[in-house]
């Protein structure tokens, strides 16, 4: 009996030394991350039109530089920086809950119509409402995405009361379509009117002030939040909709708070920066490959690596032309490569 014993409980101090370690493992390469993502800062600060040393950025920082630097990093770059921080987050993390709500790898943000509900209600402001301006874009772009989410879930309940993954995915696609159908519309309908549009719609962070970007954090921190509380909850919902109910799973709740947390965070990164695609469907990627299927570690990584890409891909397209290439097309460039390095080398590991 003591020798069963023995050989039971060798196990189970084997897996708990192996779950520790695993633990130390993720917190030493969460600790990596928030180092490439100060760098990443750093880098922004310091590049641009008119170049700067880490020594000048620390004085302007500290109060110490000369008047020209102030207003170059206070003015312009700190917003922008700022912004591209928020934006990383919010798409990120909001790819890995909507990944995880279909529970499908390659789902991205886009899919319940979040980018084609904001660009739908910009064009309509545009080409209606004589709006011009990126300061008054944010609010009918963060509109337009609730609203398109809205009916998502409307469209997708009149099939099914308690609508499946797939049902809220038909719906999104739908709806998209016929959004982006009604946006390209107009725009051709009146291109001087969206002259100005095309640099939003292409994803840019440039000239993102404060007043750009204030508004929306909360909106943002609380959809990080809500996909923060939902997070064990889809690890449940992983196993399937059936088997997480037996276990006691709240399937519809954790379905009706993972869309509202999809809709704040996508909708507030939109309002801010336009459509960005990519980082939403490849951070939640790279996470899991360091971390493993656990959620809590998903939607933390993420938070710290999409900011870090779409920061360096902010500086990328500052420097590599003449002019300067919005991050949502540096992105794309960044983006398709590297997807396509972790799809091989996921299949080469099954």
């Amino acid at each position: 009996m003591r020798s069963s014993t023995t050989e039971k409980a060798v196990p189970a101090r084997v897996r708990s030394r192996a779950g520790g370690d695993r633990r130390i493992g993720r917190r030493r390469g969460f600790a990596l991350a928030g180092v490439a993502l100060l760098l990443s800062v750093v880098l922004s600060l310091a590049v641009g039109a008119a170049p700067l040393s880490p020594a000048q950025v620390w004085n302007a920082m500290v109060g110490l530089g000369d008047a020209e630097t102030t207003i170059v990093l206070w003015e312009i770059r700190v917003p922008r920086t700022l912004a591209a921080i928020v934006v990383g987050l919010a798409l990120a993390v909001a790819g890995g809950v909507i990944q995880a709500l279909v529970r499908n790898p390659l789902a991205d943000p886009g899919i319940l119509g979040v980018n084609a509900g904001a660009a739908f209600l910009v064009a309509i402001a545009v080409a209606l409402l004589g709006v011009r301006s990126v300061e008054q874009y944010i609010v009918f772009a963060f509109a337009g995405a609730m609203i398109a989410t809205a009916l998502v879930y409307m469209l997708s309940a009149s099939t099914a009361l308690n609508p499946s993954s797939a049902q809220l995915v038909l719906a999104g696609v739908a709806v998209g379509a016929v959004l982006g159908g009604f946006t390209s519309a107009l725009s051709i309908l009146n291109p001087d009117a969206f002259e100005q549009m095309l640099s939003w719609s292409a994803g840019s962070l440039s000239s993102r002030s404060l007043a750009v970007t204030a508004p929306v954090i909360p909106y943002v921190a609380g959809g990080f939040v809500l996909a923060l509380a939902v997070a064990r909850s889809f690890n449940t919902l992983a196993l399937g909709e059936s088997l997480a109910a037996s276990l006691g799973a709240r399937v519809r709740s954790t379905r009706i708070l993972g869309i509202l947390a999809i809709t704040l965070l996508a909708g507030g990164a939109t309002a801010i920066a336009g459509p960005i695609g990519f980082v939403g469907l490849m951070m939640p990627h790279v996470a899991r490959w360091i971390v493993g299927p656990d959620h809590r570690w998903i939607f933390a990584y993420s938070a710290v690596l999409g900011p870090t890409l779409v920061l360096v891909a902010d500086v990328i397209g500052r420097v590599v032309t003449p002019g300067e290439l919005p991050v949502g097309v540096v992105t794309a460039f960044i983006g398709a490569p590297v997807l396509v390095v972790l799809l091989y080398r996921r299949k080469q590991a099954q």
